[in-house]
């Protein structure tokens, strides 16, 4: 199967760059309103500021950063913070250079936030970290865990999803192998994912794919305008209780995404790491088949042709393995 087929939606990036584009424009209007001292200058025609700065939306850590920076200013205003707030409307013309990780997929960007730059906020029901003024740039060797997660990543074929659906990385606690490992993806901050990690590249891959698959389909969603009934639940295996329709079809999406990496990659690994993702194949394959009937019929919610059929094959993939 070519996935990166799969996760090639024009529409989609395209949709981004809008959404982003109107951020920055708001927060350029601020900083229009008042520019204070030390004001970056305007970006060239080209996209670039003067000096090498990074590039306007268009790019997806570009596109990802523009949410992290509107919820930034919006919370610092709530706070009476006016130095927050100067910085997140000037923070799109930065270059944000130190946080910035090459892979063989582009450039992404990584936080590794110590547990006090967690925030509990009203948008999300987990916690969040946002790039901010006091942010500290990340460690090497959790740079380094990212690069090498994204190569096995992309190896597998996940390449065009991880380029597009993940480029801001936030890494949480460090766990050891066979501890419960969370992971997190919100929808005011598309294109973040929140993931533990056990130092690992390949489990840590699993897990920025599964994120990163719920970033894919929301953008998808939010691009065709597609309304999901909330009160059309269907039986999850996973959570072992029916959940609204949104939320089946989302775990009936990543889960496959998941199993077909784990199932490509198990050969390349070895000990405990192997048998670990053996044991997630064997623990996935009968919940997937829990779901099949469900998930054919909460396709039919899904009123756009093409994206159906996307969701219908990575499903149907993963099944047969």
């Amino acid at each position: 199967m070519n996935l990166d087929a799969v996760f090639d939606l024009p529409s989609v990036e395209h949709f981004q760059r809008g959404r982003a584009e109107r951020i920055h424009a708001l927060l350029a209007d601020h900083a229009a309103a008042a520019p204070g001292p030390g004001t970056p200058p305007a970006p060239s025609p080209e996209g670039r500021l003067p000096g090498g700065g990074p590039e306007l939306p268009g790019d997806p850590v570009a596109d990802a950063l523009a949410h992290h920076f509107l919820e930034g200013a919006e919370r610092a205003a709530r706070r009476n913070d006016p130095a927050a707030f100067g910085w997140y409307r000037s923070a799109p013309k930065r270059s944000h250079r130190e946080y910035l990780v090459a892979t063989p997929v582009g450039t992404h960007l990584l936080i590794d936030p110590s547990a006090d730059e967690m925030l509990e906020t009203e948008i999300s029901d987990t916690p969040i970290c946002l790039l901010g003024p006091d942010t500290q740039p990340p460690s090497g060797p959790a740079r380094d865990l990212v690069v090498e997660a994204v190569r096995v990543g992309a190896e597998a074929g996940f390449g065009t999803l991880l380029h597009g659906s993940a480029p801001v990385i936030v890494l949480l606690a460090r766990r050891s192998l066979g501890e419960v490992l969370t992971s997190w993806s919100i929808t005011r901050l598309p294109g973040t994912i929140f993931v533990d990690h056990v130092d690992d590249p390949t489990v840590l891959a699993r897990d920025i794919i599964h994120e990163a698959g719920h970033n894919w389909l929301n953008g998808a969603l939010a691009t065709y305008e597609i309304k999901i009934p909330e009160s059309v639940t269907f039986h999850s295996p996973w959570k072992r209780k029916h959940r609204p329709a949104f939320g089946f079809i989302h775990a009936c999406w990543a889960f496959p995404l998941t199993v077909i990496f784990a199932d490509r990659v198990l050969c390349q690994v070895q000990g405990a790491v192997a048998a670990y993702l053996a044991a997630y194949l064997d623990k996935q394959r009968p919940l997937l088949a829990a779901a099949e009937d469900d998930h054919s019929r909460a396709l039919d919610l899904i009123d756009e042709p093409d994206l159906r059929s996307r969701l219908a094959d990575v499903f149907a993939a993963a099944r047969a393995l």
